[in-house]
């Protein structure tokens, strides 16, 4: 079986298309090579011990079309990944969760993001599991309300203008010429609606520095302030934040994110571009399992 095993070994570090010309096989064996032993793989698998589950969707084409990725975050891997990011991609974990052992029951926590599709699903297939809310999810809200307060008000203050990225870093993480920016706004234009917007991003990130039994207490501080604010953005931001209390205030308790797919999401994304994109999001989620689900193949001798 060396042909098999130098398959599966190449795979991991180049496109199968460029692999085919070096073993001079068609690639739509060498996918059939990959799907089989990874399929026979992962019959093996045993989820039983898992509880924690981190949820997330990437892009598998330009578009909208996706494939949903479900992580052990006790043991980081991916343990199952279906086609599409709607409610269903839960029930269809639930059954591949059952075909390994696992109990939908058992699932104590999932980390996802906001949307209500996870959340439907979660609420459905999974009614013993706590949601909590990814905080990095929690923090791209807010950055997207800035940047709106930023695009609004660039039409009247065109020094704005190009400085967009600024406003998403913390101010430890900018550039010697963007901190220069920075000051200068802050220095010409005291009131400016953006750094207001600004100074309210940098508050809410102190939230994850709280103590549990701080935490909602300064959650509400900033909800009232924010809600006073007058920068509309911001506001609708602190709703959405409102409207999912429980999930974002659940970390202090499951202290559990979603910082581990993220990085296989990046993964999966660079041997996409590597790959210039896959024919099928079957051979995507092939992919997926061969670099980010540490499967352990015995291969014949």
């Amino acid at each position: 079986m060396l042909f098999e095993a130098m398959v599966l070994v190449l795979a991991r570090q180049m496109p199968v298309r460029a692999m085919s010309r070096i073993v001079k096989e068609h690639d739509t064996r060498l996918w059939r090579v990959l799907d089989h032993y990874i399929q026979e793989t992962r019959k093996e698998a045993d989820f039983s011990s898992v509880t924690d589950v981190g949820v997330d969707e990437t892009s598998s084409k330009r578009g909208h079309n996706y494939v949903t990725l479900f992580v052990d975050l006790e043991d980081p891997k991916v343990i199952f990944a279906t086609e599409g990011k709607d409610a269903s991609t839960l029930g269809r974990f639930k059954e591949d969760l059952a075909s390994h052992k696992g109990n939908a029951n058992a699932i104590e926590e999932i980390c996802c993001d906001m949307a209500p599709a996870f959340i439907a699903g979660t609420e459905k297939h999974f009614p013993h599991a706590q949601i909590t809310f990814d905080k990095f999810h929690a923090r791209k809200i807010l950055n997207e309300a800035v940047d709106e307060v930023r695009r609004q008000e660039q039409k009247l203050v065109p020094e704005l203008k190009k400085t967009r990225y600024i406003w998403l870093k913390n101010p430890r993480n900018l550039k010697p010429y963007q901190s220069t920016i920075l000051e200068e706004l802050n220095v010409k234009r005291l009131n400016l609606k953006t750094v207001r917007a600004y100074h309210i991003r940098l508050n809410f990130q102190e939230l994850w520095n709280q103590t549990s039994r701080n935490a909602e207490t300064f959650l509400k501080k900033w909800y009232f302030w924010v809600t006073h604010s007058r920068l509309e953005p911001i506001k609708e931001a602190a709703y959405t934040i409102k409207r999912h209390w429980d999930g974002v205030l659940r970390w202090f308790k499951s202290n559990i994110n979603n910082g581990i797919l993220e990085g296989i999401n990046s993964l999966v994304q660079a041997a996409k571009a590597k790959a210039r994109g896959y024919r099928t999001t079957k051979n995507l989620i092939t992919m997926i399992y061969l670099i980010a689900g540490k499967l352990n193949f015995n291969l014949p001798t």
